[in-house]
């Protein structure tokens, strides 16, 4: 699809408050919201990928939706995807279903810690890393990202003393990392591998935005690396963030130790999450199956959205942009400004008119920057900018004026 057929496909205003959008709901906005620019939750704008919802359509269509196994065609489709997008060839047997990612992340903390045992993440990182370990009793260890002239990098040496601790049992892993965006390069990865094998760490890799990458980055599957990093990590994935389909799908682990794939199977049918839903396994099969057309598209715009922003900030003070390498999530930088977490919240809300993620919920190391979805018409953000701009001008002036 050329440059003006992808303009007019994601161009188009939707009104996402015609169904119970949760990025629009008070829940999220608040009170007196009806003006803000909705950039807290992470899903995007853009209607869902064409075979995605005639797919979905045909099965409607059926009229029957009694109790339903897994499509035939579901586990190729994915098995297909993963070989011919990023080179993992993953066995049939080695992959479960879960509800959603989330939900496998706290199954895994359950199963292969205690509590009390202490399980890694690595800050400013998603803010339900903190709820699943805090709600299931484990001990979180803050291995702290680095931010060096722009871009963050792992700390090695303070996960290697942490990882050496004989009570810290698994790390929550990030690839690519939300909010930051970075993608993890192999050499990274496998560093991480070495040291958390040398410790008998379990790598638990929450890769949902595997697909969003952007400007020639690419995803490295954790589990790809090799068979002994395969075997010492359960992969977490979902087509729900790269097809705008997460109300009508579910997730998948990639799990190749047989003992603990045999645990999750026992875990899984004791909770009872592993029934099917007939929309979820349509939308996921036809997504893999025929949507790389449209997510190149979706990539493409969302690379001039970045584009877009980086040439809107990049002389205005009191923001900087951290430079993405993948998701559709901008990390801005306000600390400039010099306001506490909750003062900067009000700035952006009250004068800015959006309602971003504030960074302090993704850790202490957040503070005083800003997750904003960006995966939204190029209209809707150059207006929100304008917003921004302006409220930052303000600020600048008051603060001159003082």
């Amino acid at each position: 699809m050329n440059n003006d057929d992808t303009r007019v496909l994601f161009d188009e205003e939707i009104d996402r408050r015609e169904a119970p959008a949760l990025k629009w709901h008070p829940l999220v906005l608040g009170r007196n919201s009806e003006d803000l620019f909705p950039a807290g939750v992470a899903d995007m704008d853009f209607k869902a990928p064409p075979p995605v919802l005639d797919a979905m359509q045909r099965r409607l269509e059926h009229g029957v939706f009694g109790y339903e196994t897994v499509p035939r065609g579901l586990m190729p489709a994915l098995m297909q995807w993963l070989k011919s997008r990023y080179g993992w060839r993953v066995k049939k047997s080695h992959i479960l279903r879960a509800p959603n990612v989330l939900n496998a992340l706290a199954i895994a903390a359950s199963l292969f810690t205690d509590e009390g045992d202490g399980v890694i993440i690595q800050p400013p990182v998603f803010f339900d890393f903190f709820d699943i370990l805090r709600e299931n009793h484990r001990r979180l260890v803050a291995n702290p990202l680095i931010l060096e002239d722009g871009r963050y990098r792992m700390d090695l040496d303070d996960l290697e003393e942490k990882a050496s601790d004989p009570r810290t049992k698994m790390i929550y892993l990030c690839n690519p990392h939300n909010p930051v965006g970075r993608v993890w390069t192999v050499a990274e990865l496998k560093e991480l591998g070495d040291i958390c094998a040398r410790h008998n760490v379990l790598v638990v890799s929450d890769e949902i935005h595997g697909d969003i990458t952007l400007f020639g980055h690419r995803y490295t599957p954790f589990a790809s690396l090799g068979p002994d990093y395969a075997d010492n990590c359960i992969s977490c994935l979902s087509p729900a963030k790269s097809f705008n389909i997460a109300s009508c799908t579910a997730a998948f682990t990639v799990i190749a130790n047989e003992e603990r794939r045999k645990a999750f199977q026992v875990e899984n049918s004791r909770l009872t999450v592993n029934k099917n839903n007939a929309f979820a396994s349509v939308a996921m099969e036809a997504a893999y199956r025929d949507g790389g057309p449209w997510l190149d598209d979706v990539l493409t715009y969302l690379e001039k959205n970045v584009d877009l922003a980086r040439e809107r900030l990049q002389n205005v003070p009191g923001v900087e942009l951290i430079e993405p390498e993948g998701t559709f999530l901008l990390w801005l930088d306000f600390r400039q400004l010099g306001l506490e977490s909750d003062e900067l919240t009000a700035f952006l809300r009250n004068e800015a008119k959006w309602a971003a993620t504030r960074g302090h919920a993704f850790g202490e190391e957040g503070a005083g920057f800003a997750r904003v979805n960006i995966a939204c018409t190029r209209a809707r953000l150059d207006a929100a900018l304008d917003q921004l701009i302006n409220a930052l001008d303000a600020h600048a002036t008051r603060s001159a004026n003082r």
